[in-house]
Formats: C-alpha cells, sequence, structure tokens
C-alpha cells in the first residue's frame, strides 16, 4: 500500500507532460517489461482455465488504472482512492446478510455522500472525477476476484503476464494522449521510479499473498489504502483535504473493515467440499 501510494504521487507529476492515459501506458509498460524480466513467465505452463482467469485479471487492472488515473486529473489521490475503494467493499458486502451487514452499507453511502460535491465550496471535487473513481472501483473488485483465480496454484510471475495484458490496453490510450512525447528518455526516471512503485512490487506482492489469505483478510489489509493515499498526496503533492473529507473517508474505511470483519463467508460444509 505504501508504494502504491506513493507510486500514484509521482505518477500525477507526469500528468501536464503526457497525461493520464500517457502516465497509465508508461506506468504499466516499464512494470510489464520489469515483472516479465524477473520473473521469466515463459518457463510456466498455464492451462486454458488459467489463462482465461490471466487474460480477465489483466483486464480489470488495465481499465482499473486508466479509470483511476483519469479521476486522478478532476480529484485529490484521497478522495479517488477512497471512491475507488466502494469496489472491494462490494466484494466484502456481497455477502450480507445481518442487521449489522446493512449498518456497514448506511455507514459506507454516508461516507460516501460526504464525499460527493453538494456545495460550491467542494470545487475541488468533480462529478466527472467521482464517476471515473466509481468505475475504477468497479475494476478493483474484477482485479481482486479474478486475481484469486489466476494466482491460485501460480505465482509472481502471474503478475507478469496480468500487467503484461493491462500493459497491451493501456498503451493506445496512451499514445493517443501523448504521442511520441511518451518515449522521451527524460521522463524514464519518474516513469521507472512510477512502474516499480504503483506496480510491479505491489502487484507482484499481491499475488504472493492473493491465493494465501481470504478475501476479507485481504479487504481489511487494504482498508488503509484511503489513509495512505491522503496522506502521501498531502506530502509529495500538498493535496489538503477539508474536515468533512476526511470524515468521509474514515467513515468507508470503518465500513471496509466492520463488513469485512463481520460478513459471514458463503463456505460450504466440510462433508460438501470432500465430496
Amino acid at each position: 500500500m505504501v508504494f502504491t501510494q506513493t507510486g500514484a504521487s509521482f505518477a500525477k507529476m507526469l500528468f501536464p507532460l503526457v497525461g493520464a492515459g500517457g502516465a497509465t501506458a508508461l506506468r504499466l509498460t516499464l512494470a510489464a517489461l520489469v515483472l516479465i524480466a524477473v520473473f521469466r513467465p515463459w518457463r510456466h505452463r498455464l492451462g486454458p482455465a488459467q489463462w482465461r482467469a490471466v487474460l480477465l485479471y489483466g483486464g480489470a487492472m488495465g481499465a482499473m488504472n486508466l479509470f483511476f488515473y483519469a479521476a486522478l486529473e478532476h480529484i485529490p489521490l484521497g478522495i479517488a482512492v477512497a471512491l475507488e475503494f466502494t469496489g472491494p467493499l462490494a466484494v466484502a458486502l456481497f455477502g450480507a446478510r445481518k442487521p449489522l451487514d446493512f449498518f456497514w452499507i448506511v455507514l459506507a453511502v454516508s461516507g460516501f455522500a460526504l464525499l460527493l460535491p453538494w456545495a460550491q465550496t467542494s470545487g475541488d471535487i468533480s462529478p466527472l472525477g467521482i464517476a471515473l473513481a466509481l468505475c475504477a472501483g468497479a475494476c478493483w473488485a474484477g482485479y481482486i476476484v479474478f486475481g484469486q483465480r489466476a494466482g491460485t496454484g501460480g505465482g509472481p510471475h502471474i503478475a507478469a503476464l496480468g500487467v503484461g495484458t493491462a500493459a497491451i490496453i493501456a498503451l493506445p490510450f496512451g499514445l493517443a494522449t501523448a504521442g511520441a512525447s511518451l518515449f522521451d528518455p527524460a521522463l524514464l526516471p519518474l516513469g521507472l521510479a512510477v512502474a516499480l512503485c504503483s506496480s510491479a512490487i505491489p502487484y507482484a506482492l499481491d499475488m504472493v499473498a492473493l491465493p494465501h489469505i481470504p478475501a476479507r483478510l485481504f479487504g481489511i489489509l487494504m482498508s488503509g489504502q484511503p489513509a495512505l493515499a491522503a496522506l502521501s498526496g498531502l506530502v509529495i503533492l500538498g493535496e489538503v483535504l477539508t474536515a468533512g473529507q476526511v470524515v468521509g473517508m474514515a467513515a468507508i474505511i470503518a465500513a471496509s473493515i466492520g463488513a469485512t470483519l463481520t460478513i459471514a463467508r458463503r463456505v460450504p460444509p466440510p462433508e460438501v467440499l470432500e465430496s
């Protein structure tokens, strides 16, 4: 999470040079080259089912990054991550059954409401940015679900294939946005830093962790993302949030932790699993 949010702050520095699409393509392409060189996925054989999962995983990753970076052009980093976090939260709330479960839904919606630009004082929170961040959240949910399927029985080489797929999806958007400036050697140091922090390192770690921990535990750990994003945005980008926005982010974080802890998992009885 620390790598991800630090990398996102660095990536926002690329926007004046190559735009959001260019920053996304640069990040994913460089990350894919690093991961493929390190983990050499061609040495591993994948069955048709796992290939489908990898392609869906990479597709969700590519769309998530494109939507998220587009959102960062319109809203602060901390707000974008809080809104994007509705995706993992939806994964946790999918099994809602008890009254307490619905309390977490109400708390999350209340937090979301505090982030909306109801008043003119919230001029830095554009409706377009909100919509893009929510689309990124939907893709993040797919990233978790398909990442678990793709990573089962795999390893970091799956992350290399997934990021490679995401880079193929993002590259046309980057070329359309930035053109030849995307290949400017002067951008390489910052682009490589963004690629390593935002993609190569965290995605490889995610792919190692996801098959070994329940989705709910992953959700609990990810609950720190909005807070770390706000801190990174403040320290690196100088983005200051209002008190109401901080309360809204805190409500979404609390709802995520509470939902992940209390919602019952749909696990079949042991005898069903054995049969």
